[in-house]
């Protein structure tokens, strides 16, 4: 009898073992501050202090604005941890804009990154006022009406 040859050839690797993917955490924040603004609900992101911080920082000539502003992420290689901190407009159920925020992030990144999100802690810092000015406005209006700040 003749024998036959059961030894199939090796597959050739494929593309994920014939190198590494590193993300940075930017990119992880970037995309996790894009997916959280696109609830609805949400005045804006971070504490009041980094967002003044930030405005500062956008009206610097050559200065970037960051969408990851308000969000931290702890990156691996296969899994992520997220923490945000909101703003929201005064009439929403907090509750439920903070479930729809974290399955918009978690889907963001999954899809974008293939990075697991094991968590995303989300704190609200402050319900925004209908009457009341952004933090921007403010230091706009004192810019334009010449006054100084009371305190410095």
């Amino acid at each position: 009898m003749p024998k036959t040859d059961t030894h199939k050839p090796a597959a050739p690797p494929s593309a994920e073992e014939r190198g590494r993917t590193a993300l940075a955490v930017g990119v992880v924040e970037k995309i996790a501050g894009m997916a959280a603004r696109e609830v609805s609900g949400i005045h804006a992101l971070g504490s009041g202090l980094s967002r003044t911080f930030g405005a500062m920082r956008d009206r610097v000539p050559g200065g970037k604005s960051s969408v990851g502003r308000g969000i931290k992420a702890e990156v691996g290689e296969k899994q992520t941890a997220i923490d945000i901190a909101l703003i929201v407009e005064y009439g929403v159920v907090i509750p439920k804009l903070a479930a729809e925020v974290r399955a918009n992030i978690i889907a963001a990144v999954e899809r974008m990154t293939g990075l697991e999100v094991v968590e995303v802690n989300i704190a609200v810092n402050d319900v925004h006022l209908p009457d009341e000015p952004d933090a921007d406005e403010e230091e706009e209006s004192m810019a334009g009406s010449g006054q100084r700040p009371r305190v410095q």
